[in-house]
């Protein structure tokens, strides 16, 4: 088992910046891909951005240049750094460990205000 824990989130302006943090604790040892997805309001939950162990990245297009996932592998932890924020960036993100299985956080709402 594997448990997600998200801080970060919170509520800023169009053009701001967040940054999300997610720490992973319990049978670490068999985690590969780590990422973040989202869920807008009303919609349905979506990739945003995943990482490999050896720090390969696949981003969605809609945040491409803007977000930045990163990685340690030592405090077992995934970061995303959100900058240049969009009112469609608003919703839930979750943070998203992978295993033999597929593991969530409970997560952290973004809200950017236009």
């Amino acid at each position: 088992q594997v448990q997600l824990v998200e801080f970060g989130g919170g509520l800023v302006q169009a053009g701001g910046s967040l940054r999300l943090s997610c720490a992973a604790s319990g049978s670490i040892s068999g985690i590969t891909v780590m990422g973040w997805y989202r869920q807008p309001p009303g919609k349905q939950r979506e990739l945003v951005a995943l990482i490999t162990t050896v720090g390969s990245t696949n981003y969605a297009d809609s945040v491409k240049g803007r977000f930045t996932i990163s990685r340690d592998n030592a405090k077992n932890t995934v970061t995303l750094q959100m900058n240049s924020l969009k009112p469609e960036d608003t919703g839930v993100y979750y943070c998203n460990a992978k295993t033999w299985s597929s593991y969530w956080g409970r997560g952290t709402q973004v809200t950017v205000s236009s």
